[in-house]
């Protein structure tokens, strides 16, 4: 089993697009999708929007954590 690697920079730049992409495009985007196109509910989409966001603050946090974001 090897340990995660943090240092290389394509994956710096893949964990920094994703932490973007989970924070911004994550909540708004999928919370459209899952109640207007998808029709759930609403309160089920809203949930999704949220853990979406927190995911990508938590996400932001370890790579700040990790000075791969200054």
């Amino acid at each position: 089993m090897t340990k995660f690697d943090a240092n290389s920079k394509t994956r710096k730049t893949f964990l920094v697009l994703l932490a973007a992409f989970l924070t911004f495009v994550g909540p708004t985007y999928v919370v459209y999708v899952l109640h207007e196109v998808l029709e759930i509910g609403y309160m089920v989409s809203m949930l999704s929007g949220l853990v979406l966001l927190a995911a990508g603050l938590i996400l932001i946090w370890y790579l700040i954590r990790k000075k791969i974001i200054y």
